[in-house]
């Protein structure tokens, strides 16, 4: 979405039961990081939502040492990048010992022994550029998109780790600005732009991004005035599945999610009860367990402005959302399910880290970091990424 300002361009017992049971099957770090102990949820009930949502008002980032829970919880386990003047809005969360993740500057950074060391794999000539999205298949395969208008939207994709890049896609339509990139496996993916002619656009691969085509207009329902997508996170377009594909939008009257079933070619819209109405408020993040189950995160990126019912979730595939009944406390740019679990979830944001156990109807914080986007890969392992190059592992 065309803005100056950084965030735009520059996410009862009988549940509690359940969702416990669920989180177990997300190992023992997992486990450990979703159960809420019995006095804290017995002090949780006797309040009323709005109090429990102030005493979860978070406060200003800490040290490593500060976010860090008592008693060994899991927790961020900040990894040193060596980059702090870096803001990481993409991320790729391979594994446990691989991850790539990509920002300004035109960086791109990847570790494959778990942040101990990270190498700059950078494209080169790309120090303008702004990497907000990044989706890697291994260590050696990544597809990196770079934001803004005109021939600032770029994509780039690398068959051996980084040592070399092949930009296989530069915008020429100066009404284009392109957002975030997801695939559906290694072969098939999309891009998309703010609306074009009063359409959303929509690029397409089906060689692994080594080449891109833009697909026809005609199945992509009309753009509310002022309606755009988030660079904020590499989340406002996500896949499950090998064909479903979800876009998010804010700026306009309402905050919509839109749907397509047969990757990009033909899409429906449904409203959202996420805030809208200021080009500053929307949808921002997306998360899908399957082709049913979804997240959706955002709120008002802007720090004196409260973000209330940020927070949605759908059953359905996106056609109807409904609030979350104790919503993140603030905004929130990222979210993700954690792996094997069909209730547990993180959401991130640069005032902190939101956990839900019972499949987003209620979230709490757990930890006060600054993240703007968080991933998780098949392994269990869970990666968080943000400003001053911070980047984080969940660790027990």
């Amino acid at each position: 979405m065309r803005r100056t300002v950084s965030t735009r361009r520059t996410g009862r017992q009988g549940r509690a039961g359940r969702a416990a049971a669920a989180a177990l099957a997300c190992g023992a770090a997992l486990a450990a990081l979703t159960a809420v102990p019995a006095q804290a949820r017995q002090e949780q009930e006797q309040k009323e939502p709005q109090a429990r949502q102030e005493q979860r008002a978070p406060q200003a980032p800490q040290d490593r040492r500060a976010q860090r829970p008592r008693h060994g919880a899991p927790h961020w386990e900040l990894k040193d990048t060596g980059t702090p003047e870096v803001r990481f809005r993409g991320l790729a969360a391979v594994g446990r010992k691989v991850a790539w993740v990509s920002g300004s500057a035109g960086t791109v950074l990847r570790t494959t022994d778990g942040g101990a060391s990270w190498r700059n794999v950078s494209p080169p000539g790309a120090g303008e550029l702004q990497f907000r999205d990044i989706e890697a298949f291994d260590a050696r395969h990544a597809v990196v998109l770079a934001i803004g208008e005109g021939d600032a939207s770029r994509v780039y994709r690398t068959d051996d780790g980084g040592a070399t890049w092949t930009e296989s896609f530069r915008n020429t339509d100066a009404r284009a600005f392109y957002d975030c990139l997801t695939f559906f496996d290694r072969r098939h993916g999309l891009a998309m732009s703010d609306p074009v002619d009063g359409r959303f656009r929509i690029l397409s691969t089906g060689d692994g991004g080594r080449s891109w085509k833009v697909l026809p207009a005609d199945g992509m329902p009309a753009a509310l005035e002022g309606e755009a997508g988030f660079a904020a996170s590499g989340q406002c377009l996500v896949a499950s599945g090998p064909r479903d594909v979800w876009l998010a939008t804010g700026g306009a009257a309402r905050a919509r999610v839109l749907h397509s079933a047969d990757r990009g070619l033909t899409w429906t819209a449904a409203d959202s009860p996420v805030p809208a109405g200021d080009p500053a408020r929307g949808v921002f993040g997306l998360a899908f367990r399957d082709r049913t189950h979804g997240l959706a995160v955002g709120g008002d990126y802007r720090p004196d402005q409260t973000s209330p019912r940020a927070s949605a979730r759908t059953f359905d595939g996106g056609r109807t959302w409904r609030p979350a009944g104790v919503p993140s406390p603030a905004y929130r740019s990222g979210a993700a399910w954690l792996p094997h679990s069909r209730v547990a979830a993180l959401a991130v944001g640069p005032t902190g880290t939101d956990l839900t156990t019972d499949g987003g109807r209620t979230w709490r914080t757990v930890d006060t970091g600054s993240y703007d986007t968080v991933d998780c890969a098949p392994d269990r392992a869970c990666w968080a990424s943000g400003e001053k190059g911070r980047v984080a592992r969940l660790e027990r």
